[in-house]
């Protein structure tokens, strides 16, 4: 993978986060610590863990070299309404972007360990990251639809805030 790659992977990364905010949006306020699912994660659960330990721990696991498993539970406790839900994927996708912006080809080339005695190059994790990220924003569209809301199109990008809407083509 080449740092162009990367730059065009991490711009679906971004339309992909406005399609998630939108379901994190959704979200019923009142229920966002309800056991929307038997024996899974709450909903506010469940997007700390698609931030912080997928999205921006990953990324910033493969730029040291080392993915580390973040305790959950202090960042998900520390969230008391929707706002901060919010607020808190959107500064852990800032994070991420942060890091892939310091991304070097020696970042992808390099091999990354994890705690799960795995390891890989940087861009294999990197495509291991957008895997998980999508299974558990699946996840997040199921427990919408167990809370009685409707999720976004996973494919309306067009609505999405500003910063997360497709980027017009320059070209002529």
């Amino acid at each position: 993978m080449t740092l162009a790659q990367l730059a065009r992977r991490w711009d679906r990364m971004r339309l992909r986060h406005g399609i998630c905010l939108r379901a994190i949006e959704r979200l019923p306020a009142d229920h966002l610590d309800a056991a929307a699912i038997p024996a899974m994660r709450t909903p506010k659960q469940l997007v700390v863990h698609l931030y912080a330990n997928v999205l921006a721990g990953m990324i910033e696991g493969i730029l040291r070299g080392r993915i580390e498993e973040i305790d959950e539970r202090p960042l998900a406790a520390a969230i008391g309404t929707h706002a901060e839900l919010l607020r808190n994927a959107d500064e852990s996708f800032a994070r991420a972007s942060r890091a892939v912006a310091a991304f070097t080809d020696d970042t992808l080339a390099s091999t990354v360990t994890t705690p799960w005695n795995y390891e890989a190059r940087g861009s294999s994790m990197l495509g291991l990251m957008e895997e998980e990220y999508l299974h558990h924003r699946g996840q997040l569209y199921v427990y919408l639809r167990a809370l009685g809301a409707a999720p976004p199109s996973m494919w309306d990008f067009a609505n999405n805030a500003p910063a997360y809407r497709p980027r017009t083509d320059a070209r002529a």
